[in-house]
């Protein structure tokens, strides 16, 4: 029986946590049965309604007046590029700086339609969660290579493996060393970032990687970092890039 096939049946044991990390497994292969007939089903789907949201304001003008999101990327966003959207968050090497899809977001609509919203606003995460849909299926694809990205995934991986908090855990504790044991009566994951944004079952929303990184370092009762920082983005950077080559699930259904 194969170590997927081991996660999904539930006969994963301690002895061998360690050789889950040998296959990159989505969350996917974590949640329970129900929650899997969920996610597949587009009419259970809770995260749907967000996609749906995300499309009727990407067809609509902001208060100003200004342009819509479908003016310039069609009605369904049948402009967008699938695998473009599969590379983000991206590093702009002009600007110094990563930029995740919501960030992307936000600077078209303050440009064609002088409208900001502020950072994981429900608008916001409705719009992103629209945009990824699109992509649903594509692998994702975050650029590895070059001497500035690799210095930013050092510092991204440096992130996931430090310990914050009451708690004193790490990302790598909880989602390498623990990926497969239960806390909770739920599977712990990978922390794989395919499936955001993602609707999470226990609070009743919808939450992209941003906050939910938040959510995370809270539960380690820690401090989390200002949603704009320049930690939450080498975090999201490196948490993407460990999840090339899986594909896009959003909008994913977790607990």
């Amino acid at each position: 029986m194969s170590i997927k096939a081991l996660m999904i049946s539930g006969l994963l044991s301690a002895s061998l946590a360690q050789a889950v990390m040998a296959e990159q497994l989505s969350g996917y292969a974590f949640i329970k049965d129900d929650t899997r007939a969920m996610q597949d089903d587009d009419f259970a789907n809770p995260g749907l309604i967000a996609v749906a949201t995300g499309a009727e304001l990407f067809k609509t003008a902001s208060r100003s007046g200004g342009k819509t999101c479908a003016d310039c990327h069609g009605e369904a966003g049948e402009k967008l590029v699938p695998q473009r959207i599969a590379t983000y968050p991206v590093y702009d090497s002009d600007n110094k700086r990563i930029i995740s899809l919501q960030s992307r977001i936000t600077a078209c609509r303050t440009r064609v339609a002088d409208d900001t919203l502020p950072v994981n606003h429900p608008d916001l995460i409705a719009l992103e969660t629209f945009v990824r849909n699109r992509a649903r299926d594509v692998p994702v694809n975050v650029n590895t290579e070059g001497t500035e990205i690799k210095a930013l995934l050092k510092r991204g991986e440096e992130l996931y493996n430090t310990r914050y908090g009451l708690i004193d855990m790490s990302c790598h504790i909880c989602h390498t060393v623990y990926a497969g044991q239960y806390v909770r009566g739920q599977k712990i994951s990978q922390g794989q970032t395919n499936g955001f944004p993602a609707y999470r079952l226990g609070p009743g929303e919808m939450a992209n990687l941003n906050l939910r990184i938040t959510q995370c370092m809270d539960l380690m009762r820690a401090e989390p970092f200002p949603s704009d920082s320049e930690e939450m983005k080498l975090l999201e950077y490196y948490l993407s890039a460990r999840s090339n080559g899986l594909p896009i699930e959003t909008p994913a259904v977790r607990y």
